[in-house]
């Protein structure tokens, strides 16, 4: 699933993961940026909590936009597949400036949310301008590939990843979240060995990529982003690998950025500001 049509891709809003565990309250920097971006106080922000299992994970983030200053924040109880036609819903999202996914599990993301009205409204109003966050799960669930499971450690083998179809915003990364703090390195790797065409975005938590139209990503917030980049890979034994064995792979491009750090994805260069 590639992104939604648009002829002027400048024109396209930002999509924004989040690595989950993201500030909220002290110095919520990545929250703040998000409302900045989505128009300030004025904006309408339409809430999906449809990852988690916990009753009250929206009307918490419906408070704390609220808190932030956010006059039309509002969540949208998309608990099945039917709640995904309920006009209502997609009215609300058409006139939405920006959509913020909560974490949970992707897997619930997708099965509920997958090639319904919703997700091409969402994906739509993405291209038309409107800005789509999401933390942990709601991250993972963004690209084209979804990372929906997998296993700790450092390197790579070809049972150590899940993948599924994600929602589509991009396809030129996949995201992982989370990273550093459980040491999902090799999983990430194992993902890309697999699909050597995107770029992975490994997020720490309370660590963003805003990611512009175009492609151009930057980071927010108090950890790093790992990028991995796997367009000079000249060798891969993932083909060959069995189950539980490590895969070689030679030739792939790491970069760890941090606040203010910028990756662009058409010329592959990363800088620290």
């Amino acid at each position: 699933m590639c992104p939604s049509n648009n002829s002027d891709n400048s024109n396209r809003g930002y999509v924004i993961p989040i690595g989950g565990a993201e500030e909220k309250f002290g110095n919520p920097e990545i929250l703040d940026k998000f409302v900045e971006v989505c128009g300030g106080r004025s904006a309408r922000i339409a809430i999906i909590p449809t990852a988690s299992e916990l009753e009250d994970t929206g009307r918490n983030y419906e408070k704390l936009f609220r808190k932030l200053g956010i006059r039309h924040a509002k969540v949208l109880q998309i608990l099945t597949r039917e709640d995904c036609g309920n006009q209502r819903y997609l009215n609300y999202i058409d006139k939405s400036d920006g959509v913020f996914m909560t974490g949970g599990n992707q897997l619930r993301l997708s099965t509920t949310l997958g090639g319904t009205d919703v997700a091409q409204a969402i994906r739509r109003r993405n291209a038309a301008g409107m800005h789509v966050a999401g933390t942990s799960a709601g991250a993972a669930f963004m690209p084209e590939h979804m990372i929906a499971g997998g296993h700790e450690g450092s390197t790579p083998s070809p049972d150590m990843v899940t993948l599924a179809p994600g929602l589509g915003l991009t396809n030129n990364f996949i995201i992982d979240q989370h990273f550093r703090q459980r040491d999902r390195v090799g999983r990430l790797l194992t993902a890309l060995a697999y699909n050597p065409f995107a770029v992975g975005v490994g997020l720490d938590e309370d660590t963003a990529a805003f990611i512009k139209p175009g492609d151009e990503l930057e980071v927010v917030g108090s950890g790093g982003i790992t990028i991995i980049d796997p367009s000079d890979l000249t060798h891969s034994s993932m083909d060959s690998a069995r189950r539980g064995e490590p895969v070689s792979l030679i030739g792939v491009k790491l970069h760890i950025l941090i606040s203010g750090g910028k990756y662009r994805i058409e010329s592959r260069l990363a800088s620290p500001d």
